[in-house]
């Protein structure tokens, strides 16, 4: 097989893995806003009111959007791209304040909390791979 067609195979392999593996992501993390909100709190912007309600909104919607993306929905690519983006701003936060003590635990390196904030290209690239396939004529549900 030659290399092109090797790369053609292995880069539609990542595309249709990618939803799956970002919605499993989103569905974890979604269960952590919920169950520990803690950490997700201290990244919250503090222009924000009601920080707590603002973490609970966000893993409800990572919920959804992680059960979109596992069941192929054809709204959920769009939304979970639309919801990585309504997030980069807390990720900025937890980069600027990191090193400062007011994160918990690793969040509070600065080369994990500024690795988040380029982490959200590819995140969102994922999200997009959601698309429907084709060469199936009905597309996902959804």
């Amino acid at each position: 097989m030659n290399p092109s067609k090797r790369t053609g195979r292995l880069l539609s392999t990542v595309r249709g893995a990618a939803p799956y593996a970002l919605g499993g992501l989103f569905a974890a993390s979604g269960v952590l806003h919920f169950a520990a909100p803690g950490p997700f709190r201290a990244i919250m912007p503090r222009s924000l009111p009601k920080p707590t309600a603002w973490v609970y909104g966000s893993g409800a919607a990572e919920l959804v959007c992680g059960a979109g993306l596992l069941t192929r929905r054809r709204w959920a690519g769009p939304a979970s791209a639309a919801l990585l983006l309504a997030v980069w701003p807390a990720n900025v936060r937890m980069a600027l304040d990191a090193g400062s003590g007011r994160l918990p635990g690793p969040a509070d390196g600065k080369l994990v909390a500024w690795g988040r904030v380029p982490l959200q290209v590819p995140l969102i690239w994922a999200a997009l791979q959601s698309r429907p396939t084709p060469h199936r004529a009905d597309g996902p549900r959804g």
